[in-house]
């Protein structure tokens, strides 16, 4: 969430900003802007009559005193009338607060002057790419092919048990999600990511702090009954561990890694690009994130993708790195590079991680704060990335290392997997 004093002091850099998203923000930041005035208005009157009213208290009780009884009567209707005033002032001052609250959370967070321009997918910038695309024979299986051949996945299953987009692994197939998820962790702790293990719903608080809530697409599976949401990412509850906190600013930057099942309704997603593991209901990640100050953040977001790109280069697949345009960015991000790796039975890029500056939006909503060298309290910056999503990953792995003999584990996921070929 943008914070009043960039709104207000900033308000047509912002606007200029916000186009880069495709966003109109005139008319939304006009209004907040004069909702702010006029929460500031009602809070300068209540100040005053509260003023008034300490004022008139002491004086009934000296009135008394000097027998100055129809003054003291005076005193003790105009404290009652001021009273009754400030219960119409404090609804006006809630309504104002609320409808602030409201639109701010309708607004996205400005991209970095690093974000190029452009509308879709098709405008991002290729930073970087490496790895092999392995040239298969004309013969080559999709993976959900190679999955029902080995007996790896079975999808049909999964809608007889939950519905599509739910899976059912099996043997080396569930053996290779468990020796995945191990080596993405293994490979954080030796980054120096500490590893958490979190809760898989979250409360409406959570969902807000990170952005999540309001949810305007319609993304994630809520549970009317005690009004909890099963999570999208482990990036939600890892990075609300720190709502409400004031760090030290020596402890800094945080890093945190956590695997978890990931829950998105995927709403509206149909046709041949969701085939197999191309896009599920529930699916395995692993997570990082980090707290740091805003001086080092963009450090810190270089790090993370230096990191992500060392476990594609492990895992032996071929692999680019792409800059979101404007038009292409979440709501919360400031700047974002997704990794893709080449599908090559499929014959085209598929996404496996974003990695993203936050900057403050987050911790704006979060309360997420440190306390620097001169004591003075700041917003942290907040990031994140997947370290890996398991699903198109997996279906790299299967379909790129193909043969007649069967299926070739990568070298660094021997250890893991235990075995060398499927």
């Amino acid at each position: 969430m943008l914070t009043l004093k960039v709104i207000t002091e900033n308000t047509q850099e912002v606007i200029d900003k916000l186009a880069k998203k495709h966003y109109d923000g005139q008319s939304i930041l006009t209004e907040v802007i004069e909702t702010d005035k006029k929460r500031k208005s009602v809070q300068q009157i209540l100040d005053n009559n509260l003023a008034e009213l300490n004022q008139l208290s002491k004086s009934i009780g000296q009135l008394m005193k000097e027998g100055q009884k129809e003054a003291a009567e005076q005193a003790r209707q105009q404290v009652a009338s001021l009273k009754e005033g400030n219960k119409t002032l404090e609804i006006d001052m809630k309504e104002a607060e609320k409808r602030l609250t409201e639109l701010l959370c309708q607004i996205p967070n400005l991209p970095s002057d690093r974000v190029p321009e452009g509308n879709h997918a098709e405008d991002n910038v290729v930073e970087k790419s490496g790895g092999v695309i392995p040239a298969l024979p004309d013969n080559a299986l999709p993976h959900w092919e190679l999955a029902k051949k080995y007996d790896l996945i079975d999808f049909e299953l999964g809608v007889k048990i939950a519905g599509a987009g739910f899976p059912v692994y099996k043997q080396k197939g569930a053996q290779l999600q468990r020796a995945l998820i191990n080596f993405f962790l293994d490979n954080a702790r030796e980054a120096g990511y500490i590893e958490i293990q979190p809760p898989y719903v979250v409360n409406a608080d959570s969902g807000y702090g990170t952005g999540q809530l309001p949810d305007k697409e319609g993304q994630m599976y809520h549970c009317d009954l005690d009004d909890l949401y099963l999570i999208p990412t482990a990036e939600v509850p890892v990075t609300n561990i720190y709502r409400d906190v004031i760090l030290d600013e020596k402890d800094l930057p945080v890093k945190n890694a956590a695997y978890s099942a990931c829950f998105r309704r995927e709403a509206g997603s149909y046709g041949k690009d969701v085939r197999g593991l191309n896009r599920l209901h529930q699916f395995d990640k692993v997570e990082i994130v980090r707290i740091d100050t805003p001086e080092h953040s963009y450090e810190s977001l270089q790090e993370m993708v230096d990191y992500v790109q060392s476990l594609v280069e492990k895992l032996e697949l071929p692999w680019r790195i792409l800059r979101l345009c404007g038009g292409d960015m979440s709501f919360t991000s400031a700047l974002t590079f997704d990794f893709e790796v080449y599908s090559a039975a499929q014959q085209r890029w598929l996404e496996v991680s974003s990695v993203s500056n936050f900057e403050s939006y987050q911790a704006n909503r979060l309360k997420c704060r440190y306390r620097g060298e001169d004591k003075k309290i700041q917003l942290c910056h907040t990031l994140n990335g997947s370290a890996l999503a398991l699903p198109r990953i997996v279906a790299a792995l299967l379909e790129n290392n193909q043969t007649p003999e069967g299926i070739k584990i990568p070298q660094a996921l021997i250890p893991y997997t235990r075995f060398e070929m499927i």
